[in-house]
Parts: structure tokens; sequence; C-alpha cells
């Protein structure tokens, strides 16, 4: 399609949703005119147009957390978008992977029959940035942000060595506890390493396409 076919408003803008390529999370709300989108086409990286300064401008240029674009879809009605990005940093300019953080409602039935599959995850990566954020006094994980990168590698190896013995010892119980465990403490740690955990569902997809390939 041509940029010319989609309808942009009186003001010449278009709403773009920003979502996660692997993880499909919706990063953030922004408006592109035509020149931020051809610009978006043109370098495969983000491009909007701020409302408040009316002017253009390249996500991540001062920040560092530059968007890579993977695709850009446009609705039925061919005034939307929707780009799938692979995000360098944070999409919130408070530091957050999403700007969607707070809810306003939330079906606790419904939470709980989706909790196994990978929006868990999500959420956990999340919570661990606000924590590193905001290091609010008394949680585990601001210790651990504040002791730095050799307490959370002790932790992650002890933890590790807790899967090992529960997996001998045969107790799925207890498997399930050190490995859920585990898995809090990789997420600190890939915090503290600024390795966003898209990055490592990447390298996962990437090695099962390769297999399917041969």
């Amino acid at each position: 399609m041509n940029v010319e076919e989609l309808k942009f408003d009186e003001k010449g803008l278009i709403p773009a949703i920003v979502q996660n390529a692997t993880t499909k999370e919706v990063l953030t709300l922004a408006y592109m005119n035509k020149e931020s989108l051809e610009k978006s086409l043109q370098t495969g990286e983000t491009w909007f147009y701020s409302r408040s300064r009316q002017e253009l401008w390249h996500k991540g240029a001062t920040s560092g957390n530059t968007q890579q674009i993977v695709e850009i879809k446009y609705d039925c009605d061919q005034d939307a978008l929707v780009v799938f990005i692979n995000p360098n940093g944070p999409a919130c300019h408070n530091g957050t992977t999403s700007c969607f953080v707070e809810s306003i409602y939330q079906n606790k039935e419904a939470v709980e029959t989706t909790s196994a599959d990978y929006q868990i995850l999500a959420n956990l990566e999340n919570i661990i940035e606000e924590r590193d954020i905001d290091r609010p006094e008394g949680t585990y994980t601001t210790y651990l942000f504040e002791k730095g990168v050799d307490k959370i590698l002790k932790k992650v190896g002890e933890e590790a060595a807790e899967v090992i013995i529960a997996a001998k010892n045969r107790d799925a119980e207890e498997l399930k506890w050190e490995a859920s465990d585990l898995l809090y403490h990789l997420f600190v740690l890939l915090r503290e390493q600024k390795l966003p955990f898209s990055e490592i569902l990447q390298v996962l997809k990437d090695r099962h396409e390769e297999k399917q390939g041969k």
C-alpha cells in the first residue's frame, strides 16, 4: 500500500500502536504524520510526531532506546497503524517496558486462567523494572539491586543448585517452587545487565526457525 492511501485525520496524523514483535505486549500509543511514517519506512526505526512540541521525534535519539521496526500493519478503515518492533530498551520515558502499567480493572478469574502463559513473565519483567527504577524500601528486589551483581549472581547460583537437588530427589512439588525462584532471580539478573527478555525469546525463535528449515 502507498502511504498516500492511508487516512490521516484533519491534523494530518494517524495513531500508531507500538507492540513488541516477540511478546506481543502493547508498549505505547503514539502518532505519525506522513513525514514521520516515511522516515520510519526509510530508516527501519520508529519516528513519531509530537503533538505537544509539534515536531518530529526519533524514538531513542536521546535515550538510546530505539525501536527496530519488524512490520507495520494498518486497520480495515486505513486510519490506524500497529507497529511491531524489537525494542532496544524501555518504551516509556519513565523507564518501564511499556507505557501501560496501571490497571483500572482486572478480572481476577480470567487472570488466573491465563497465568500459565507468557504474560505472567512479561508482568514479572515489568514489576522488576519498576522496582529497579523506584527502589521502594523494604522490598527484596530493591535489596538485590542495591547489593549489586555479585549478590544477584550468588542467588542465581544458589537457586540453580536448589533446582538440581529437587530434581535429583524427584520432588515435583519442591521443583516447581525452586524453578520459580530461579526464574525470578534470572529476571533480576537480566534487568541488572539491561538485557530485555524479548531478546532471549528472539534467540529461541531463531533457533527454532533454523531447525525447522533443516
